[in-house]
């Protein structure tokens, strides 16, 4: 699709091993990010207490954290799978986020905001990208 993504291009193959469904890890996500069980709780909208990554982990744990985790894996696959500088993506603050790092718009509770500016820019890469090969292809 010329121009945007297509209507899959938003769940990317599962580069950093969170797993999906039932071989999702949960726990892997919070470690990756470096979030406390506070962080978490404020993410799901659940009690500090009720946190867990076992299997009784609240639905909305669980839910939100497999969200986060598949818009890991967007980054990751700009940076061609490579876990470091995804983290380091993560941790970094960003001028196009108000000088925020990515981490902290997630831990501050700015999740969804984050994925419509990632999802944006995936779709102004890929629209950048396309002539470049159109180019590429009729020389």
């Amino acid at each position: 699709m010329t121009g945007g993504l297509g209507l899959f291009d938003t769940v990317p193959d599962d580069v950093l091993q969170f797993g999906r469904g039932s071989s999702f890890q949960p726990k892997l996500v919070p470690t990756f990010l470096n979030l406390k069980k506070e962080d978490v709780s404020r993410l799901a909208s659940v009690s500090v207490r009720s946190v867990r990554y076992d299997d009784a982990i609240p639905e909305q744990v669980r839910e939100r954290l497999e969200e986060i985790a598949n818009t890991i894996n967007l980054v990751a696959v700009v940076f061609e799978g490579d876990a470091l500088k995804t983290t380091a993506w993560f941790k970094a603050r960003n001028p196009m986020l108000g000088d925020v790092s990515p981490r902290d718009m997630i831990r501050l509770g700015r999740y969804e905001r984050l994925r419509k500016f990632i999802v944006n820019a995936m779709i102004e890469r890929k629209s950048a990208s396309a002539p470049a090969a159109k180019f590429a292809q009729a020389h």
